[in-house]
């Protein structure tokens, strides 16, 4: 449900339980996951908008 986009508090009402517990049950699975895999190398890195629009910025920022 949460992966799913419905938030905790809307899966407590739904599971009539407590926000929190479903905040700790997909803490506790998140913690049991897997590490994910990083490439060796990287070929290609692609920035956002945000870091081009800083990098041409005219003024200084104090």
């Amino acid at each position: 449900m949460y992966l799913d986009g419905i938030n905790f508090r809307r899966i407590g009402r739904l599971l009539n339980i407590h926000h929190q517990s479903v905040i700790n049950w997909v803490n506790a699975y998140a913690e049991e996951l897997p590490d994910a895999s990083l490439p060796e190398e990287v070929d290609d890195v692609e920035m956002d908008e945000l870091y081009t629009f800083i990098g041409s910025k005219k003024t200084e920022s104090m």
